[in-house]
């Protein structure tokens, strides 16, 4: 331990916690979002379907640095949505940890949506019409029914979206930049790590620290789905 200690300095350290907070707040900020739009794309018909879908996934496939510099665009001090944030709550999200939770959040989304879209299509239906025609409104279907078996699947999508979160680089640096104690994160203290000459020990730490959180998570992971699923069997 005291060799990590030395290894590591006070900002480092800082780039460890701020990147376990921004992948946390992306991850629960995204969910109930996520939940929202695969319900819509597994079970709702309707006019431009088709291009919800392909918004939802054009972070997977725009490099990550347009996706950034969108994200400054509209939300950098003079973008509108920026700018409106600012003059009626007093928010600011670019160059701050807020904005790099807002990156990470928007750069793991598609994989959230994905995850939970395929265990509700893997619902029969004729669950949920069974318990509405005993008179439960569609919301509460959707909580004592439809939620419940999908529960392995939101669990696997809030897992992904967490480990996108705590690996998002590109789209983070452009949009908050990189501020040792204020935006730094993990990847982007490796990167500035392997800019300095001597910096590749402690690079090769964070790369260690990194590799254990994401291992944790999954595990972590695993344990919840097996419990949802055997409470959905009834074991």
């Amino acid at each position: 331990m005291e060799t990590l200690a030395q290894t590591l300095g006070p900002e480092a350290w800082q780039a460890v916690r701020l990147s376990l907070k921004v992948a946390f707040w992306a991850t629960l900020a995204a969910l109930p979002f996520g939940v929202a739009v695969a319900y819509l794309l597994a079970r709702v018909r309707f006019p431009g379907r088709g291009l919800l879908n392909g918004l939802v996934h054009l972070p997977l496939i725009l490099p990550p640095v347009v996706t950034g510099y969108l994200l400054l665009l509209g939300f950098g001090r003079q973008g509108p949505l920026g700018s409106a944030l600012y003059e009626l709550f007093g928010i600011t999200l670019a160059f701050r940890w807020t904005g790099a939770a807002l990156a990470a959040a928007i750069m793991a989304f598609p994989l959230l949506v994905r995850a939970i879209r395929l265990a509700l299509e893997a619902v029969d239906p004729g669950l949920e019409a069974a318990a509405a025609t005993l008179g439960a409104s569609s919301l509460r279907v959707f909580l004592t029914v439809t939620l419940p078996l999908i529960l392995p699947g939101v669990i696997a999508g809030a897992v992904l979206s967490f480990a996108k979160a705590m690996g998002e680089f590109g789209a983070t640096i452009t949009f908050v930049a990189n501020i040792p104690g204020e935006t730094q994160t993990l990847p982007s203290a490796i990167y500035a790590f392997l800019q300095v000459p001597g910096g590749e020990d402690a690079a090769m730490t964070l790369v260690l620290i990194s590799i254990a959180i994401a291992m944790g998570a999954l595990a972590l992971s695993e344990v919840l789905a097996r419990r949802a699923a055997r409470r959905v069997a009834g074991r």
